[in-house]
């Protein structure tokens, strides 16, 4: 118990940037029992800290991967905890803790003047727990960093998001605005290869090296145990995303892709879906209502674009990559999905096409609400949108 209140109170005292994600100001502080999901390395951590040691009560920051854990229950560190004076409780790497669902519901039960901030893996589901959270949970997912969250913590260019309206209605002049303080393309280029993840701070040379260790680890550390899969199963998942970094773009063949694989049509369309809870891919479907994993997307995509500099090495396709930021940045907030025309639809209102800097309207002449977001071009005119800006929305 003291070693475990050293560890708080060292992450107490670090040293941490004034750089704030998004996600901070529109998490509900008050609620007792807040899960934050996310990719691994994404920042949750250091959400977790920013907000105890903005908190200033009696708090207390436990990690659930610690070896503490494997011999010792969440309840009974807590009963002693509260015991002490703590009623603030900020839980990390709960994923990795096998009781995580049962214990939760206990204490948030047993203790109605305690609070719990809680981390854990994007694959994490409440449905998949013992104990019933999602009626006592407040549930918030953690993107990656946008490009503007990107030239923030990079750059210190601390700029506005936009709404998407916002964005459509006033993006010659914001965009004109923006491009005039810094060079917005070459930035651009940085972030889609490198941007993404927080850890570029530690250092671009290891970064991809970096990135590579982190889906390994969420593919062997996170998924494996949650879903209590085989090794010849992360196997076939290891090999499913270099098929798909490979191919550009990717509209899949299930049943190809299971001869290749020697599993059964089901087994990759249940594969697909687990790579997508885990934010390694991004699965495009044409409709977001009622969807099962038995139905299969239309098109696939690496689920950031940093991703393909590390899977597709030398060979990155910019038009895959283009939509890759496009489609990443957008349903952080938006529902997005295939048109019969056109690259994307989002919230079923807006059709856009993504191309380069001669990308022409041929493909969306006619439809109503369709719009260019071209690559390469500093700002925009008419239904011409440059692709950085929708790097704004969060």
């Amino acid at each position: 118990m003291e070693r475990l209140i050293k560890l708080s109170e060292r992450k107490q005292t670090q040293s941490l940037p004034q750089f704030q994600r998004y996600l901070t100001d529109q998490i509900d502080w008050d609620q007792r029992l807040i899960l934050l999901l996310g990719h691994r390395g994404v920042g949750k951590t250091t959400l977790l800290i920013q907000r105890m040691q903005a908190l200033k009560k009696p708090s207390i920051y436990l990690s659930l991967d610690d070896f503490w854990f494997e011999e010792n229950r969440l309840v009974r560190t807590i009963e002693k905890f509260y015991q002490e004076g703590y009623t603030y409780f900020f839980l990390d790497e709960v994923h990795r803790y096998v009781h995580w669902s049962s214990d939760l519901k206990t204490l948030y039960d047993n203790y109605p003047d305690a609070y719990f901030v809680v981390s854990g893996s994007s694959i994490l589901e409440l449905g998949k727990g013992k104990a019933d959270l999602s009626r006592r949970a407040a549930v918030y997912h953690l993107a990656g960093l946008s490009f503007r969250e990107f030239l923030a913590l990079d750059k210190s260019i601390s700029l506005p998001a936009l709404t998407l309206e916002e964005l459509i209605d006033r993006h010659a002049d914001s965009g004109n605005e923006i491009a005039d303080q810094l060079d917005v393309l070459s930035f651009f280029e940085h972030y889609l290869e490198f941007g993404y993840y927080p850890f570029f701070r530690d250092g671009k040379a290891l970064y991809k090296q970096r990135l590579m260790e982190t889906t390994n680890l969420v593919l062997e550390m996170d998924i494996a145990p949650f879903e209590e899969l085989t090794h010849k199963t992360i196997r076939n998942m290891k090999k499913l995303i270099f098929i798909i970094s490979e191919s550009v773009p990717f509209i899949p063949n299930i049943s190809k892709i299971a001869e290749r694989l020697e599993v059964s049509r089901n087994t990759i369309l249940k594969t697909l879906d687990l790579l997508e809870q885990a934010q390694i891919l991004s699965l495009l479907r044409s409709s977001t209502n009622g969807v099962s994993f038995l139905q299969k997307p239309k098109k696939i995509y690496l689920q950031n674009p940093n991703l393909p500099y590390v899977f597709a090495a030398g060979n990155v396709n910019t038009g895959n990559n283009r939509e890759i930021f496009f489609f990443n940045q957008l349903r952080v907030k938006h529902d997005v999905t295939l048109p019969k025309y056109g690259d994307f639809m989002v919230d079923g209102k807006y059709v856009f096409e993504i191309g380069g800097p001669n990308k022409t309207a041929q493909q969306i002449q006619g439809i109503p609400n369709a719009f260019i977001a071209a690559d390469g071009i500093r700002s925009g005119s008419g239904n011409r949108i440059p692709l950085w800006m929708f790097g704004f929305l969060y």
